[in-house]
C-alpha cells in the first residue's frame, strides 16, 4: 500500500496534491492547474493513502449496493424475459405475470444476493480502478498519460473489473436462480447451501467467465465513457469553468454525464448478461452451448428493460460515488488538462 502512495504523490494527473490541501507558493493542487477554490479546501486523507483508497471503496460499495438493491424488480423481469421470453415477452406482461404468480413480494426476489453481491463488486471496482489509475497515470508518464488517458481509463477500469467480477460471481450466481428457477428457494440463507450442495464451488463460479465478459466491456465503457463525457461536457456545454462550479452543480454534470456512460455500457454488455442469465438458470450448460441456443436475435433479449435500468443505475452510482467523495472529504481533481510541457513542445513543432 505504500508504493501505491508513492505512486500516487508521483501521478501525472495529481503528482502534487494531498488531502490537507498544502498548497506551494502558486495555489496549484494540480500540476499545471490553477485551482483557486480548492485553497480553502481541506481534506480528510492524503491522496492515493491507504485510507483513500479505503474511502473510495465505501463510495463504490454505497453506490452499487445502493442502486442494484433498488432497481431489482427491474431486473428480476430482465433476466425472466432474457431466460423465459415465450411468458415474458415485455416488460409491461413481465410484471404483470411476476405479480400476478407472486404479488407484490415477489417482485423484490433476489434482493439479499443483489445487495451483498454489488456492494462487494462496488468496493472492488472503485477502489482499484483508483489504484489501478494512479499506477497506469505514473508508469506512462505526465505526457502520455494525457495523450493517451482514453487508454488509461479503458485498462484501469479493466483490471479493477477482473478482481470486481470475482466478489460478485458467488451472490450473482445465487441471485439468477433465486429470480429465474421455478421451485429454488426464495432466500439467500436457502439457496447458497443448496447450489453448494449440488455443484459445489463450481456452482458459484462457473459464469465467471461470461461475468467477465458482460461486465469488463460494461466497466471499460463506464469509466472510459464517463471521463470523457464529463470533460467535454466541462468543455462545451458548461457555461463555466469546473472550479467556478459548485458542488451541486459539479454534481449535476455527475449525474448527466453518467447516464449517457450508462446507455451505452447498456448496449456493449448485453449479449453477455444473458448469456449469463441463462447459464444460471440450466443447470449444467456452458458459455458456448447456451450461446449456439439463443443465437443472434436471442443474446438481444431484455435489451430495452436493460436500457432503463443500465442508464438509470449507471447515473445513478456516479453521483453517489462523486457525492460520497465530497461527503466524506475526499480530493476530487478535476478533468486532465495538457501539460505545460507538451503544450511547449507542440507550439515548437508549429513554429
Amino acid at each position: 500500500m505504500n508504493s501505491l502512495w508513492e505512486a500516487a504523490k508521483r501521478s501525472p494527473f495529481l503528482n502534487s496534491a494531498n488531502c490537507e490541501a498544502k498548497m506551494s507558493t502558486d495555489n496549484q493542487l494540480v500540476a499545471n492547474r490553477t485551482i483557486a477554490a480548492a485553497a480553502a479546501e481541506s481534506y480528510s486523507c492524503e491522496y492515493g493513502s491507504s485510507k483513500y483508497y479505503a474511502l473510495c471503496g465505501v463510495g463504490g460499495l454505497l453506490s452499487c449496493g445502493i442502486t442494484h438493491t433498488l432497481v431489482t424488480p427491474l431486473d428480476m423481469v430482465k433476466c425472466r424475459i432474457q431466460t423465459n421470453p415465450a411468458k415474458y415477452k415485455s416488460i409491461v406482461t413481465g410484471f404483470k405475470v411476476s405479480v400476478a404468480e407472486e404479488g407484490m413480494r415477489g417482485l423484490v426476489r433476489g434482493w439479499a444476493p443483489t445487495a451483498i453481491g454489488y456492494s462487494a463488486q462496488g468496493v472492488c471496482k472503485f477502489g482499484f480502478y483508483e489504484a489501478f489509475k494512479i499506477i497506469y497515470a505514473n508508469a506512462l508518464g505526465e505526457e502520455n498519460a494525457y495523450i493517451y488517458r482514453t487508454g488509461l481509463y479503458l485498462a484501469a477500469s479493466a483490471s479493477a473489473e477482473f478482481f470486481a467480477d470475482i466478489a460478485l460471481s458467488p451472490m450473482e450466481a445465487c441471485k439468477v436462480r433465486i429470480q429465474t428457477m421455478p421451485g429454488f428457494p426464495a432466500t439467500l440463507r436457502a439457496g447458497a447451501p443448496l447450489i453448494y450442495q449440488q455443484e459445489g464451488l463450481n456452482g458459484f463460479y462457473k459464469s465467471l467467465v461470461p461475468l467477465w465478459m458482460r461486465q469488463i466491456p460494461y466497466t471499460m465503457m463506464k469509466f472510459a465513457c464517463f471521463e470523457k463525457t464529463v470533460e467535454l461536457l466541462y468543455k462545451h456545454v458548461v457555461p463555466k469553468p469546473r472550479d467556478q462550479c459548485t458542488k451541486g452543480e459539479q454534481l449535476v454534470v455527475t449525474f448527466a454525464a453518467g447516464y449517457i456512460a450508462g446507455v451505452f455500457c447498456a448496449i456493449v454488455s448485453h449479449p453477455a448478461d444473458t448469456v449469463v442469465s441463462k447459464m444460471n438458470a440450466a443447470k449444467g450448460s456452458t458459455a458456448g452451448e447456451t450461446l449456439k441456443k439463443l443465437g443472434l436475435m436471442g443474446v438481444w433479449q431484455g435489451l430495452t428493460p436493460r436500457i432503463i435500468m443500465i442508464g438509470t443505475l449507471t447515473a445513478a452510482q456516479w453521483f453517489i460515488y462523486d457525492a460520497v467523495k465530497v461527503w466524506l472529504g475526499l480530493p476530487r481533481p478535476p478533468p486532465p488538462e495538457m501539460p505545460e510541457s507538451l503544450k511547449k513542445k507542440l507550439a515548437a513543432a508549429q513554429q
